[in-house]
């Protein structure tokens, strides 16, 4: 539990000490980038809740996404289309959905704690009227 926070703190002072320049031209296909990384985490976040997560699909979610994302805008580039947005709303589409299904896991996932809590109070409550008799 503690190495993703410790890679979190790490990103975030490098990125706060650290200026890097993007040139204007790479733009699209950062946010493309950055999109297809916040897909694929919030996927990942999704999968750990539903307990259905695994290693490699995530890594390889991740990658291919970015690749086709990264192809798409590309193309569009050359022909001359904002193609990127196609997969900038594909992304949104998919976070938002992410989003929601992992909020759906957590809510599912604390009410089944509750559940379970109460039922082990009652069970030990019959089970200390039952010794008292």
């Amino acid at each position: 539990m503690w190495l993703p926070l410790l890679g979190l703190v790490v990103g975030l002072l490098l990125g706060s000490l650290l200026t890097l320049s993007i040139p204007i031209v790479y733009a699209n296909y950062l946010a493309i980038a950055v999109l297809a990384g916040l897909d694929s985490l919030l996927g990942g976040w999704r999968a750990a809740l539903e307990r259905e997560f695994d290693g490699p699909v995530l890594i390889s979610g991740f990658f291919v996404n970015a690749i086709v994302a990264a192809l798409l805008a590309f193309l569009g580039d050359k022909v001359g289309l904002d193609l990127y947005l196609a997969a900038v709303i594909a992304f949104g589409i998919r976070i938002f959905k992410n989003i929601g299904a992992v909020r759906r896991a957590m809510i599912n996932n604390h009410r089944e704690q509750k559940r379970r809590s109460l039922a082990r109070r009652a069970e030990q409550a019959l089970e200390e009227t039952g010794a008292e008799q």
